[in-house]
């Protein structure tokens, strides 16, 4: 049973396994209010999944490129994923520059 912490209007804001009465309300995992809190915390984890991602492949790219790992270091599955998005990257940043927008027409 999680201990819990609300802000001034009431909604919870913070979610401990441990802990005691001094600080916070126990509530039972499948209180309402609870939920809505986990899948709140879960939303905004998933919203950064994309960026992180993105972050990790610069950093496999960095490695590769100073030469500190080899893409065959990689798992296959790995290599296939990263080839697979270099791939699409480079599909879509061709696309871009071939799209003029209204101010670039003389």
């Amino acid at each position: 049973m999680p201990y819990i912490t609300r802000d001034s209007d009431g909604r919870i804001n913070g979610l401990s396994e441990e802990g005691d009465a001094s600080l916070g309300e126990k509530l039972e995992l499948t209180d309402p209010a609870v939920q809505e809190y986990l899948e709140g915390a879960r939303n905004q984890l998933s919203s950064t999944d994309a960026d992180t991602i993105r972050v990790i492949e610069d950093l496999v790219d960095v490695l590769i490129q100073k030469k500190l790992i080899l893409l065959t270091d990689l798992p296959a599955p790995a290599q296939r994923k990263l080839i697979n998005r270099q791939r699409m990257r480079n599909d879509l940043n061709a696309l871009d520059d071939l799209m003029v927008g209204e101010e670039d027409i003389l």
